[in-house]
């Protein structure tokens, strides 16, 4: 993983004692709410229903075993004992006094991590899928391009101040596992004929109060014009996005005003005047950053393992939990391991304890490299774990709460934190994620349905990616929840419908029961929900939702 160099540490420290002033001259009364209302968001800082939360950058997913344990520190001395894991990679503190702020941010400088850049109308975290650079299908590690956008877009001036908020993510495998095509730029990252490193580019995605689903607007852009391409993008946006109205101001809105080919011609034009300038990377700069994020001293360990073999024949428990929470490792002998933070309605998603932190922690050490991965799907991941040790830290991961199998299926739920924190939402998501979990318990049922995906936003903001789920919405002072149907991500991204009126809290348990007894009735073989739906449509399940159910006005 990479290293910060004596550039970003003076950064980092710098602006712990720059917002230590702040935080000092507001608590004393010279700052009003107002004026320092945009230096907290610089650092990360959001005033909430109950109290701060602080939202700190894991780029790209990455966590080092040290790194690791001081989120669980922080979770133990400044918050209530956890911390929440969301679907940007990042990690948020929801009950945060202000007056601790700059000592908490000073704990993270001290292990080269900040909360810059979390909040504010700026690039932010830049993601890419937790597997990166172990995933046995990918083309190329794109972590080094990642981190290369990391350092180019962190305090860059020109772009401090955009319209609206602005999300990149990459992605080099044959699965899209970093939903690139829901962010404002994503970039898929592959090979051509000659083996060159390209770029796929696909602007103007983002959930929302408004879904749209990216375009491409280049193709085999050489990699070495990632930050031109991405400048010229940005000036282009800056310049023609709207600033009257935030509701209309992401890329997404203007990508759809312009349409797409004038988009790209405006990008283009840009890009030609600045392409060969000083943003152009060099061997040299790639190298340099690549070096970071060279492949461990793996074992040679072979591709079977007869140990192995016996403990998935002799445990089925323990077979269950391979089938569901492992995942191919590129290296023979190895596998990536997801830690699922779903455990049901024993925790909310998404939220880890600090004694689970320093768990996971430990075994990143005994089982691997001291490296931990943050997945979009809100669980963790060890992504070196020799086969041979898998039964060994499951049986660890099982007494810490970290082993439900359940990774892909129902209970699997990705959920923001909702009307119980949030002041921007308009329902809460965790009762309603923790009420169908409940329902869903039966481990040899979920098996039963097999992959299908679950999330749960509490506002438009849709930062659980509700629209392959449960979206929480105000009517005249109640919390309702739409059901849509159909949304996807990865390589076959699709926006889900809206299957029709809203429900009460109350009800949603029955509905996603009816919703899977409809695809349960009508699959065929081992058919997959989104392709039982795509074959027969919404309205067996619009039927079977709404029969003998009085529809509200």
């Amino acid at each position: 993983m990479y290293l910060y160099d004596d550039y970003d540490r003076a950064l980092v420290h710098e602006r712990v004692a720059q917002f230590r002033d702040q935080v000092a001259r507001r608590l004393e009364g010279e700052l009003s709410e107002e004026e320092f209302l945009p230096l907290r968001l610089q650092n990360g800082l959001y005033l909430q229903k109950h109290a701060y939360m602080l939202r700190v950058a894991i780029p790209y997913g990455t966590l080092s075993a040290t790194q690791l344990r001081t989120l669980a520190l922080i979770a133990r001395r400044y918050d209530r004992g956890y911390g929440h894991f969301t679907t940007r990679q990042n990690i948020q503190f929801n009950w945060i006094e202000l007056a601790q702020t700059p000592d908490i941010l000073q704990h993270l400088a001290e292990v080269d991590m900040h909360a810059i850049q979390t909040s504010g109308n700026c690039v932010r975290n830049i993601t890419t899928e937790a597997f990166a650079g172990v995933a046995a299908d990918e083309i190329i590690d794109p972590r080094p391009l990642a981190e290369i956008l990391r350092q180019w877009s962190t305090v860059n001036p020109e772009f401090l101040f955009l319209p609206r908020k602005f999300k990149i993510a990459l992605c080099s495998s044959l699965e899209d596992r970093a939903a690139i095509r829901m962010h404002d730029i994503g970039f898929y990252v592959y090979r051509g004929a000659d083996g060159e490193m390209l770029l796929r580019v696909m602007v103007g995605g983002g959930l929302g109060r408004t879904p749209i689903l990216s375009q491409p607007i280049r193709e085999a852009l050489p990699w070495r014009h990632l930050l031109s391409y991405v400048e010229a993008v940005l000036r282009v946006y800056n310049r023609h996005g709207r600033r009257d109205n935030k509701y209309k101001a992401r890329i997404k809105i203007l990508v759809k005003a312009l349409g797409i080919e004038a988009f790209a011609e405006e990008v283009e034009r840009e890009w030609q005047q600045i392409k060969d300038g000083p943003a152009e990377l060099t061997d040299a700069e790639y190298q340099r950053v690549a070096r970071s994020f060279r492949a461990p001293e793996y074992e040679s360990l072979g591709s079977v393992d007869l140990a192995f073999g016996t403990q998935l024949a002799s445990d089925p428990a323990f077979a269950r939990w391979v089938e569901h929470n492992v995942r191919p490792h590129k290296v023979p002998g190895y596998a990536s391991v997801v830690l699922s933070t779903k455990p049901g309605a024993a925790a909310p998603p998404g939220d880890v304890y600090a004694a689970q932190m320093d768990a996971v922690a430990d075994w990143s050490e005994r089982f691997g490299f001291a490296e931990i991965r943050i997945a979009h799907e809100q669980n963790l991941v060890l992504p070196d774990v020799r086969k041979r040790d898998l039964h060994a830290l499951w049986q660890l991961a099982r007494e810490a709460g970290l082993a439900t199998p359940n990774v892909g299926l129902l209970s699997d739920v990705i959920a923001c934190p909702g009307g119980d924190y949030c002041s921007l939402a308009n329902a809460k998501s965790i009762p309603v994620a923790q009420a169908i979990q409940k329902r869903f318990e039966d481990l040899d049922y979920l098996h039963d349905i097999g992959e299908i995906s679950l999330n749960i936003s509490g506002c438009m903001n849709a930062c659980g990616h509700h629209h392959i789920g449960i979206l929480g919405v105000d009517k005249n002072g109640s919390e309702w929840y739409q059901v849509t149907l159909g949304g996807a991500q990865g390589r076959d991204a699709a926006l889900g419908k809206v299957i029709g009126p809203s429900f009460d809290a109350a009800d949603i348990p029955e509905v996603i029961e009816k919703v899977v007894g409809t695809y349960l009735a009508y699959r065929e073989s081992e058919e997959r929900f989104v392709d039982t739906l795509e074959r027969i449509g919404l309205e067996p399940f619009k039927e079977c939702v709404y029969r003998q159910r009085a529809v509200p006005a």
